[in-house]
């Protein structure tokens, strides 16, 4: 059985945007084999201290904080090479959560490279306009 995401769309943007957000939704369920299908071999992962290639990869994130996090996505925006989402992640003992963009390039339907942003979000009175 393959996790894939099938498209009759043939818009790049649409199939990217379609792609990442059933990869999420599927690892947010904890399903993170869902990322095997996803990712390409030769992943390229540009965060500090998360490893580089699929299997490496995979490893490491189904043991960070994001694999046991409640992922509220706020914004997803797409165009034919990179997806970019912008989520709150609450884990089971942070009722603020962290605020994180993900930013994935897309080829031939598989995430080939990651970039991150992450933010604690801080107190409601430092956040006059709110964090999301």
């Amino acid at each position: 059985m393959t996790n894939k995401v099938t498209s009759n769309d043939s818009d790049p943007s649409t199939r990217n945007k379609e792609l990442v957000l059933h990869g999420l939704a599927e690892f947010a369920r904890g399903n993170t084999e869902v990322l095997r299908d996803l990712l390409r071999e030769d992943f390229i992962e540009h965060s500090p201290g998360n490893p580089s290639g699929r299997d490496e990869f995979l490893r490491f994130i189904a043991n960070s904080p994001v694999a046991r996090a409640r992922l509220d996505i706020k914004r997803v925006i797409t165009d034919a090479e990179y997806a970019v989402v912008h989520y709150h992640m609450v884990e089971p003992d942070d009722d603020r959560g962290t605020a994180v963009i993900d930013i994935w390039r897309l080829v031939d339907g598989q995430i080939t490279e990651h970039w991150d942003v992450v933010q604690p979000v801080p107190t409601s009175d430092q956040l006059p306009h709110g964090m999301f």
